[in-house]
């Protein structure tokens, strides 16, 4: 099999080509990406449901708006959490890193990316194993995904993170892809693939996000933020 190089960490942008409604103007980090498939979050899609209304401990921490955001078409009633620790030490990670088990096994049910959830893509994910963190340079029930920007172990006591914690997003479900399935859509010209900023995760203005991240980039992708919402109006 060709090599994949790792996407993990950085941000895939919708094209205005991409026409799948799961994924209009949206903003992804990839969590995991490796030859066996890929896994993100939408950043830019908050749900009308409050943190407390679910993870009551949580609330407290979590940057505004104080709601869940829809990471994605898989597995929509498993949460996750992703938080960023100002001053963490860079690194590389991934959900490969969370439970030492490799990727979260899948049910095969839901959609991936922005075509059909391969067998290969993950339909769970499993919390971080607060025991497992030995080095001091992780928090524990924190593990490292891209530089500051890590999981969290939500079913650890929010405490332990309360004192590093600078954000907190939690997520009901993710985005997936299969083997390979993330590289053709690509190729077709559906994503395009930028840096991540910490701040991305936090951004208190969500909806504006896909727009925000274009117009930073120093090339013809800033033009690509001005383009209208309805292609008819152009």
């Amino acid at each position: 099999m060709t090599e994949v190089s790792s996407l993990t960490g950085r941000l895939l942008v919708a094209t205005p080509a991409l026409a799948d409604p799961n994924f209009d103007r949206a903003v992804v980090l990839l969590l995991d990406h490796d030859e066996e498939g890929s896994l993100g979050v939408i950043l830019n899609r908050p749900t009308p449901v409050g943190v407390a209304d679910i993870l009551a401990p949580w609330a407290a921490l979590a940057g505004e708006p104080g709601v869940v955001f829809q990471g994605g078409p898989v597995s929509l009633d498993s949460a996750l959490g992703v938080a960023v620790v100002p001053g963490a030490l860079s690194g590389e990670g991934g959900v490969s890193s969370v439970d030492g088990g490799g990727r979260p096994d899948g049910d095969g049910d839901g959609d991936g990316g922005a075509g059909q959830g391969g067998e290969g893509t993950a339909a769970g994910v499993h919390p971080a194993d607060p025991g497992a963190v030995q080095s001091g340079e992780e928090p524990l029930g924190w593990r490292r995904v891209h530089g500051a920007i890590g999981l969290v172990d939500l079913e650890a006591p929010p405490e332990l993170l309360a004192a590093v914690l600078g954000s907190l997003r939690i997520f009901a479900g993710y985005a997936g892809w299969g083997p390979g399935q993330l590289e053709d859509e690509l190729v077709e010209g559906a994503w395009y693939v930028v840096e991540s900023e910490p701040g991305d995760v936090s951004s208190p203005d969500p909806e504006q996000l896909w727009r925000a991240v274009l117009r930073r980039q120093r090339n013809e992708l800033a033009m690509v933020a001005t383009y209208p919402d309805d292609p008819s109006l152009n």
